[in-house]
């Protein structure tokens, strides 16, 4: 098994040229049935009120809600896929960092059920959301 600072420079490394890049999620922590991941709240995230946008909370979410499923399977025979996703957002965010936290809690032969909770920067939950993976062979 790679360190945790190779898993998660691997991660960072395959989210070049992607949306992860342009909100700059950045991968923070790991183990075998959780992810941290953070973003900057500014002006690329907010909505027009100056806010937190839910979009952008939810595509930080699911940029760990999926690859938690990838690090507690075998990614040399099976592939994780989300295949569906919910947030509820509990309070609203204007400046600092958000980070998520995905944690499996259910994790079956062919379906996970991930929880992730992103906080503020000062710790208070803003959504808490969900995800489903299907847990897939490789051909």
């Amino acid at each position: 098994m790679d360190s945790k600072e190779a898993i998660l420079n691997k991660l960072n490394k395959m989210c070049e040229n992607t949306l992860n890049e342009t909100l700059n999620i950045k991968y923070t922590d790991c183990g075998e049935d959780y992810l941290v991941a953070t973003m900057p709240v500014d002006s690329r995230v907010h909505q027009p009120e100056g806010i937190l946008n839910g979009g952008a909370t939810m595509a930080l979410a699911e940029s760990v809600g999926s690859p938690t499923s990838m690090l507690a399977i075998d990614l040399s025979k099976y592939s994780a896929r989300g295949i569906e996703f919910s947030a509820n957002h509990l309070r609203s965010v204007r400046k600092g960092v958000v980070t998520a936290t995905a944690k499996i809690i259910h994790k079956g032969k062919t379906i996970h059920l991930v929880e992730i909770i992103v906080t503020d920067d000062r710790d208070r939950v803003i959504s808490i959301c969900k995800i489903t993976n299907y847990i897939l062979a490789n051909r």
